[in-house]
Parts: structure tokens; sequence; C-alpha cells
């Protein structure tokens, strides 16, 4: 059969090299500069921003797996945290000086972006030296953050809250930490008074705490509905006047600490942020001249990734991408806050903005090991047949025909012969009038044939492309099975169709000239990444190498640092996967030393989620191996080979072992 590549990319006078592989891959557009392509054709890391120090992937999973690491595996490069969260603070402060502004920023990491611990210990850490705060959005975040921030760490209380939380918050006031129930109902506010009323909290020891309002500016982007007066969490302007009338009433107008607002966590245009703040810095002033002295104004998330998608022009994909820069948007902020306060003559406040988004999305990324292709044009050719009926005799006609025809009204002609007698095969053989052994035959020369015509529809490099190239190059994409689930490790391509880079980690200095669709572990059809970030107009597939059996290929997933490892369900019983947490030295082999690895949940632990318990499942197994034994079905050696086989078993992670097992030979 003949083997030519699928499909011609935009280098094919020129030797391949790095850099091609770079822009065919959009790097650029989604790595912030953390990620980029060696001279050996490896996808590398760039963690330390100014510094030349580059740590080659490969390398890393190599050395991952020496320490015990199966896959799929999560790499977490911990230094990417600390220089976003640096970078965040310092182009804030870089504002708030040419602004001339009065006031101060304090970032705030909202840890529903990533709960697990050692994300949130590295992001408090590189944060100490700019009073980093926390936000938490349900009670058992609240109880993880209390037992971490210390006395001068601010800790905003979002999301619904019943009096056991907001007890929880009362008490930490008590103690002296600085934590602010941030009001999303006003029966949330009424909750908290009568808490207080019991407790005898008034005066000075009553609680201060922080209000969502809904503003009539909507979001941009997917989560648009975030902002808006109907957005699901906030006060109505209505709502906060009332709260304020109470409180003046209490005489506690100064426990009022903070305004707050969110107009989703992917925010794409920053005029409605601007639009957004100054509606805000209008309602704060007001408050001001009131003389409610709020100190905080917060803007809530929103700081957007690029994850590969383009802003406007042909291909618009503003669903994953931002027209704006990390300066851009704190000028956005800190200037319409400063023209307002001017124009009002009010105190600036302190700055406060929740971008989990922007600082955890790039530390983390997904390896995935390639376990096999299915080729759709490689179907085995049978021997041709004595007999030829009609059918098999047009496409054996159109297959001839393919190999000679050089024109676009010619190719798609043939095209549509084969098509037609490929489908009145299929209904003959239905019907019984055409057997097996002669619709193989027809289905391989189809496939021959639709290679053929789409190889000639590329080499005449029409734009815009025929339909019937189109509708070739989904056929003709193969499907390329790797060791993971979408369902765990990306569960927002699933559910929202976000898109996250994907590329081949390695052999990127030789040219990928194979059209593929990544699929996965699990038995649903929806199991596999359906768009790609790439250069190319056609987001459907990804150009990769050629499968080499018993050769190591791994890809990587980028950018799934945020919600992505803590949304992930157990479809099929596929878990939590392994981890590997990296770190750069120059003084270490390759740059980078590992400092922890994490193995996958077991079997046994994923079944005992589920409520099959171990010990329940071993005595079940155990039985009836004794009465196969009993019944002469095995001998006992074997039985208990076989009742040992499964016992192991259950210590195994629940993915598949990349080992095959070699063929006898001779």
């Amino acid at each position: 059969m003949n083997d030519t590549p699928q499909h011609p990319t935009a280098n094919t006078n020129t030797a391949w090299t790095p850099g091609d592989a770079e822009e065919l891959y959009a790097v650029k557009t989604w790595s912030a500069g953390f990620f980029g392509v060696n001279d050996k054709g490896h996808v590398c890391v760039h963690p330390l921003p100014g510094e030349d120090l580059a740590i080659d992937i490969p390398e890393v999973i190599d050395a991952a797996v020496k320490e015990g690491c199966s896959f799929p595996l999560i790499l977490r490069f911990q230094d990417i945290i600390s220089a976003r969260v640096r970078r965040l603070n310092l182009t804030f402060r870089e504002a708030i000086d040419e602004a001339g502004y009065e006031g101060e920023y304090r970032s705030i990491y909202p840890i529903k972006v990533n709960q697990l611990h050692e994300v949130v210990a590295e992001v408090m850490e590189a944060g100490k030296p700019f009073n980093l705060g926390l936000e938490c959005g349900s009670r058992a975040e609240l109880m993880a953050a209390l037992a971490l921030v210390s006395d001068d760490t601010l800790l905003l209380c979002n999301g619904v809250k019943d009096h056991s939380m907001l007890t929880l918050m009362l008490n930490a006031q008590q103690l002296g930490q600085q934590v602010l129930p941030v009001i999303e109902k006003y029966s949330e506010f009424e909750q908290l008074m009568v808490l207080a009323d019991q407790r005898g909290l008034v005066g000075d020891k009553a609680p201060r705490l922080g209000v969502r309002v809904k503003l009539s500016t909507r979001g941009a982007g997917r989560w648009f509905e975030s902002g808006g007066s109907g957005s699901k969490f906030g006060l109505t302007v209505p709502e906060l006047v009332k709260l304020v009338h109470e409180l003046e009433k209490r005489r506690l107008r100064e426990h009022l600490a903070l305004l707050h607002f969110h107009l989703g966590s992917q925010i794409s245009d920053t005029q409605v942020l601007r639009t957004a703040v100054r509606e805000i810095a209008q309602f704060y002033a007001d408050l001001q001249e009131r003389g409610v002295p709020v100190q905080y104004l917060d803007v809530g998330g929103g700081l957007g990734v690029n994850y590969g998608g383009s802003y406007g022009g042909e291909y618009e994909d503003v669903e994953s991408s931002i027209n704006y820069g990390l300066k851009e948007y704190a000028n956005v902020v800190v200037f319409a806050v400063k023209d307002i306060c001017q124009e009002r003559s009010v105190p600036m406040p302190t700055l406060l903005s929740e971008s989990g988004r922007a600082l955890t999305a790039h530390h983390s990324m997904l390896v995935v090991p390639l376990l096999g292709v299915h080729r759709p044009d490689a179907p085995p050719m049978p021997e041709p047949l004595a007999e030829q009926p009609a059918v098999v005799k047009r496409m054996q006609a159109a297959a001839k025909e393919a190999s000679h025809v050089h024109t676009r009204g010619k190719l798609t002609e043939v095209i549509h012969d084969a098509q037609e007698a490929q489908l009145e095969a299929e209904q003959l053989a239905r019907l019984g009038y055409l057997n097996i052994e002669h619709l193989a035959f027809v289905e391989s020369l189809y496939w021959r044939t639709a290679r053929e015509v789409l190889q000639r529809f590329a080499a005449l490099d029409i734009e815009p492309r025929p339909a019937e190239q189109l509708e070739l190059e989904k056929q003709l994409t193969d499907l390329y099975l790797c060791d993971f689930s979408v369902f765990q490790s990306i569960l927002d391509h699933w559910a929202i169709g976000q898109v996250f880079p994907v590329m081949p980690l390695d052999r990127l200095d030789e040219e990928p000239r194979r059209r593929g669709q990544i699929v996965d572990l699990t038995c649903d059809s929806d199991g596999k990444i359906s768009q790609y970030v790439s250069s190319n107009a056609n987001k459907a597939w990804l150009p990769l190498h050629d499968y080499r059996p018993g050769e190591p290929y791994y890809l990587g997933v980028f950018l799934v640092g945020a919600y992505q490892e803590i949304l992930g369900d157990a479809h099929n019983l596929l878990g939590r996967v392994g981890e590997a947490h990296v770190y750069a030295s120059a003084d270490e082999p390759g740059n980078f030393w590992i400092e922890e690895t994490i193995k996958a949940i077991s079997i046994k632990d994923m079944l005992s989620t589920v409520q099959y318990f171990p010990s329940d499942l071993d005595r079940r197994m155990t039985e009836l191996i004794r009465r196969k034994i009993e019944a002469g079905v095995v001998k006992p050696a074997e039985g208990m080979r076989i009742l040992n086989n499964y016992t192991k078993r259950l210590d195994d992670s629940t993915y598949c072992d990349t080992d095959s097992v070699a063929a006898p030979q001779g």
C-alpha cells in the first residue's frame, strides 16, 4: 500500500526545523514565554523569566519514570506559579506608579481554581512579599484556608453561606484573622447580624463584611453571565442601599469594608472590564461621600489566559483567547478607579483582583503516552475475485481514474463516483445481494481512492478548500489512542468546548505528516479531543508523526493547571493521575530536580469511592475460585494463580499499562 504522507505542511521547500514546529503548534500564542522547542526537537520549559535556563521535558519524563511515576502523568513546574504571582503583582505596582495612584494593590487567589494543597502553598509562598490573600467559596474551602492564613492574610469568603459557615467566619474575626464574609444574598447579611446579636458582638466587635454587587455591565467571553442583573450572585442596588441603611441604623457603617463584582473567570475584552470598573467605582464614591469608609475595591476574577485561540480575523475564537495583555489589564483597572476617585474627590481604595486562572494555568501539563493508531485508509486489501459484480467494477474504475486526473472538477467527479459505489455496495450487502468478500474489496478500494483524491486536492492548493476536500480530511484522520481520560483530566473540553494546546513532546525536528485526532481510554464516544491549537485553518485535527510501534511517543496537554485537576470526574473509574513536582536549578543535571512524586490513585482506592470494598471483593473472588476448584473447572494451583493475580491488580493504577507483551520468537 502506498504510504505517501497524508498532507503537506506549510514548509514544503526547505528542511523542517524546531522553529517550524513552534509555529505549527502556535506555541508563542499560548505559552506566555514559558514553553518552546529546543534544537533536539524536544519541548522545553523556561520557568524562570529573564533567565536562559531551560528544562528538557522528555528528560523530566524519564527522571519521573525512574522515580516510579506511571502514565498519564501531571508535571508541575512550581517555579511558574511563583513567576506568575510576581508578574501579576509587579505589573500592578508599575501601573500604580505610572498612574500616580494613591492606594495599593493586593492579589487574591481563589482556591476553587486549584485547591490542591501543594498548589495553594506555592501560591502563598510566592505571594508573601506582596501580601497575597485567599478566597474561598464553600465551607470545606473555608476550613482548609482558616488553618493556612496568618493574621495579616486577607481571606475573602464568597459563595452561599449558611449559619455554620458564617459562625466560622465570626470565630475567625474574634481570633484576629482578616476574614471578610462577602454578602452574596441579602438573607446572608440578616443571618450574620442575628448571629452577631446572639453573641453580643456589637460596636467595635461587630463583624466586618463585604458586598458583591450586581452591576448593569455584563461580562465578555464564555462566562459573561457572571455579570449583569441576571447573574446568580450579588445584591441589587436597592438591596445594597437597604444594607447600608441597616448598618447606619446600627452605627456600623465603618464595618462595610469591601465592594466586589465579578464578570467571569475569562474576560475576553478589556472594554467591558473598563465599563464595569467605572460603574463599581461610582458606587464606591457614593458610599464614601455618604460616610461609609469602604477600604477595598475587588474587581473579581477574569484576567484571561490565551489558550491558543485567535481574537479577530477569519478564524476568530474569542472564548479561547483574549485581546489584551497583563499590563493593559492592570492599567484599565488602576486608571479607571483613579479617574473616578479624582473626579469625585474621594480617597483611592486598596485594589483587589481574584486572578486564579492566570496564576495557575501554565504551571501544570498532562503527559499522555500513545497506545496505538487506527488509520481508516489502511484496511487490508483482499485478493481480487474472479467474479466481479457491476458495483465492484465501478469502484475499480473510480480507483483507476483517481491516479490520472488533476483538475478540481475531475477529482470531484471521481470521489462522487466512489462514494456512490460504496453506498450501493452497502445496500446490496444488507439485502443479501453482495457477499462479504466483495464488500471488503469495495471498501478497501474506496479508502485507497479517497486517499489518492485528497492528496491531489491538496496539491492543487485551492482556497477556500472545496467541501469534498474538507470532508475527505475528516474521513481520513487517524485516531491516536492515548492513555488518559478526557473526563478526568480536561473535563472542560468535553463540557464546554474549552480548547487546550496539545502537541508532541519530541520528534519536533521531524515534520509531522499525519492528520490525527486524539481519543482516550473511555468507552464514551465523547472521549476525544475534537478541537486543536495550530496554525492550520482546520482545527478539527492535529498534525502528528507516524506511529512507530514499540517506540514511546508522548503528547503534552498544556494549561491544565486551572480547574481541570479539580473538576475531573470518575468516568469508567479512571481516577486521579500521578504527579511529579519539578523545580528549576542550574546546579542540577538537566537544570531541574523533582521535589516530590505522587502516585496515581489505585484501583482499590477508586473502587472504595463507589462502595466496592477490597476486602469484600477479595472474599467474593476467593469463594468463586474455591467453587471452581471443587467443581473441577480449574486445578488448585491454577485457581490460586488466578486469585493472586486478581488481588495483585487491586494495587495497580486505574489507567493502562503502557508495556506490551512481546510475541514469541521463531
